[in-house]
């Protein structure tokens, strides 16, 4: 099983427009995008992966100053999209795009049910 093969399970099982498995540095590991996607999608989750990383990079320090503990999970939701975005480890993000009309809570489920797998590829 690979990272891709993984991202595509994730994709498909929630009609998501693009998948991608990248370094809290925003740096790409796997992606994969959807067949609802447009064909700017492989180049958007790059951008969203740098952009909304130091987004992120900030929700962790914000949590260590209120000794929230790990982050866990982002949700956002744009005019344009719905962008979530899953711990996969200390160092790894796993990031979600789905339709603005897209069902969040399955794909949260299809992230859940896949992380363990991501993780045992890591």
């Amino acid at each position: 099983m690979t990272f891709d093969s993984t991202l595509r399970k994730i994709v498909d099982g929630c009609s998501g427009t693009a998948a991608a498995l990248m370094g809290t540095d925003g740096i790409p590991i796997a992606q994969v995008v959807g067949l609802q996607a447009g064909e700017m999608a492989e180049d958007e989750m790059a951008v969203l992966g740098v952009e909304f990383g130091r987004i992120l990079d900030d929700m962790r320090k914000a949590s260590d100053s209120v000794e929230g503990g790990a982050v866990s999970e982002v949700s956002v939701r744009l005019a344009s999209c719905q962008v979530l975005m899953r711990s996969v480890d200390p160092e790894t993000v796993l990031f979600l795009t789905l339709a603005p009309e897209g069902n969040a809570g399955k794909a949260r489920f299809f992230m859940r049910r896949h992380l363990f797998e991501l993780r045992e590829q890591l």
